[in-house]
């Protein structure tokens, strides 16, 4: 198991997946910032590279962020250092004593550790929070466990937000992940289909961790070099073509840049229709004209 850099000072340290850094998550991190500012300590999130369901299930679910992504996340919300620990076997049949006494006293300096209510860690999960806070008070750590999150009566977690947008539900899952739901991803040739309907599209390679809302058409916002694009999006197998793979398709409204290439970052903020076959391209392009014509409208 490869170790992760010493710390450059002792450290307050919040530990878990972080997937999807949503508003649950988030609350950790403010008292992690919180915690770090009292006790002049170096705020630190201690997160698994893979996720740990991709070692520990043979099912795991899709991510709602990948690494990527999630570190981008967690330093714009004032984390001064993110550790990925390489996740694997060994580290998961850790004794959780072990767990407490090498990587986060020996390996990183932590002096106050911060998890969620349902945070369990060593072989088969022994571990919990309150496991936690009986170690890290025998080995002179503060440990802080964070109360569930709720909105609207549900306590928010990832499993809720992947429910929510595997059903389009988009707008309900930014409500709970704080922000829209968003894929980063490089545009790659495609058939040229949209450039001939009059309807120019970037054509996004799929992250295979990455998890997708339902398959259909989305008003969205583009982030490219640092500015902001409305667009339409089609995500699904384009069926009056004859259904083949998964695509994801943006139409970024005014704009005529070629994109091949460029990384793009997809906000989906409203879901406009299912995805279905029209008779026509003719037929297509009457409805792409109406997809557009609401996306400006709801994004206006």
């Amino acid at each position: 198991m490869r170790e992760p850099p010493p710390g450059p000072a002792p450290c307050a340290v919040a530990v878990g997946s972080f997937d999807g850094v949503h508003l649950g998550h988030q609350e950790i991190l403010r008292r992690l910032r919180e915690r770090s500012a009292a006790g002049g300590l170096v705020g630190t999130v201690l997160t698994f590279e893979p996720h740990p369901l991709r070692v520990l299930t043979r099912h795991p679910p899709l991510l709602l962020t990948v690494l990527e992504e999630k570190v981008a996340l967690l330093e714009g919300m004032g984390v001064s250092r993110v550790v990925a620990l390489p996740f694997d076997r060994e580290l998961a049949g850790m004794a959780p004593a072990d767990f407490v006494q090498d990587i986060l006293q020996r390996r990183l300096d932590a002096r106050e550790v911060l998890v969620g209510y349902n945070f369990t860690f060593g072989a088969r999960g022994e571990g919990t929070a309150e496991t936690l806070c009986h170690l890290g008070e025998a080995a002179g750590m503060r440990v802080f466990v964070i109360p569930p999150q709720e909105v609207g009566g549900r306590v928010i977690s990832s499993t809720l937000i992947r429910e929510r947008l595997s059903r389009g539900e988009v707008e309900e899952a930014a409500h709970l992940l704080g922000r829209p739901f968003s894929v980063r991803s490089r545009v790659v040739v495609g058939e040229g289909r949209g450039r001939g309907l009059g309807f120019p599209t970037a054509n996004l390679r799929l992250p295979p961790e990455k998890l997708l809302p339902a398959e259909g058409v989305y008003a969205a916002r583009v982030l490219w070099r640092e500015r902001e694009w409305s667009a339409v999006v089609n995500l699904g197998r384009r069926p009056t073509f004859g259904a083949g793979e998964a695509a994801l398709e943006v139409h970024l409204l005014d704009f005529g840049a070629d994109l091949y290439g460029a990384l793009l970052e997809i906000a989906f903020l409203h879901f406009l229709r299912p995805e279905r076959s029209f008779a026509s391209p003719a037929e297509l392009v009457l409805q792409i004209r109406r997809d557009v014509a609401r996306a400006r409208e709801l994004l206006r």
